[in-house]
């Protein structure tokens, strides 16, 4: 019998059972977690609804053009600058959806976000199996005109889990009229 011992002996392994939960919960876990530090002690992983590939879809990209700026609301006073980057068309569960994606003006500027997408949304699941008031996936600018959109990737605002935060409210046309059963699951606060 060989034992092997470790550096991380006593160390609890991060919970997740794709590369996005495990990753998210290791943010959830650290230092610059949005938790509040009494949820952070306790804090073993989020809960996710179970990796669904149907929710994995394949959506077309139109880009749209001469977009005004304007100000998204949040859960606070702060109001920023987004831009209607353009909208996604897609399949699921055999109903045709389409949904905005935005830019935020300043995010952008800051290296690493310059192709950056914002997808916020509602669906059915809000304020019973998922967060009230919408979850967000984040995109990439596409290629072409096609992009994959995986909503087992769907995580809560961080206001979902410390009021001190300031999140941007779903716009109301990014409401999906089925249960997303994918990504992030409401958080239960102690």
């Amino acid at each position: 019998m060989v034992l092997s011992l470790s550096c991380k002996q006593g160390k609890e392994p991060i919970l997740g059972d794709t590369e996005f939960q495990r990753k998210i919960n290791a943010e959830y876990k650290g230092a610059t977690s949005p938790l509040k530090d009494i949820d952070r002690k306790k804090f073993n992983g989020l809960e996710f609804f179970k990796f669904d590939s149907t929710y994995v879809v394949m959506a077309t990209f139109e880009r749209t053009s001469d977009e005004i700026p304007f100000e998204m609301k949040t859960t606070t006073d702060r109001l920023p600058v987004y831009v209607k980057y353009g909208i996604v068309s897609f399949n699921l569960k055999g109903n045709e959806y389409h949904l905005n994606v935005y830019q935020n003006q300043d995010l952008i500027k800051k290296e690493g976000f310059e192709n950056y997408l914002f997808l916020p949304f509602l669906d059915n699941t809000n304020g019973a199996e998922s967060y009230g008031g919408g979850r967000y996936i984040d995109l990439k600018f596409p290629d072409g005109d096609e992009l994959t959109i995986d909503f087992n990737k769907a995580y809560n605002p961080y206001c979902a889990y410390n009021e001190k935060y300031s999140c941007p409210i779903v716009p109301i046309e990014n409401y999906l009229a089925l249960k997303v059963e994918a990504g992030v699951k409401v958080f239960k606060k102690h």
